[in-house]
């Protein structure tokens, strides 16, 4: 049976922030969360879904998905770099040109979704 509510510190790992992020986005209405019968903050696991995007929703041929948060993006001349925390500690770094990021209107804090279509990856060490 899914769980239906996390805590605060359970919440923030899921979406790869810090706790007080977490409670600063509750004050400034980009979270929404409820409280226990001790008035501790819970967060509802479809607020958890909401930000970290929802899979599915386009079709494309690319199986490679990772949902998560925005959290830093640098834009220099027409090239932008997109960082997203995808799970806790896995990040992900993305260079996109500037039209991108601005039809997208990414910034940090908001949900979204990596598609990863690729023939190879190799990293050697």
């Amino acid at each position: 049976m899914p769980r239906e509510y996390y805590s605060v510190g359970e919440a923030a790992k899921t979406l790869g922030i810090s706790v007080d992020t977490l409670r600063r986005w509750d004050r400034q209405g980009r979270l929404k969360t409820e409280r226990d019968g001790s008035n501790r903050r819970i967060v509802p696991a479809g607020e958890i879904d909401r930000l970290r995007g929802e899979s599915g929703t386009a079709h494309l041929s690319a199986r490679n998905r990772f949902n998560g948060v925005v959290t830093d993006v640098k834009i220099d001349g027409l090239v932008a770099q997109v960082e997203m925390v995808v799970s806790d500690p896995v990040r992900l770094v993305a260079l996109v040109t500037r039209d991108a990021v601005e039809e997208l209107q990414l910034r940090p804090g908001m949900s979204a979704t990596a598609i990863v279509k690729s023939t190879s990856v190799m990293v050697q060490h």
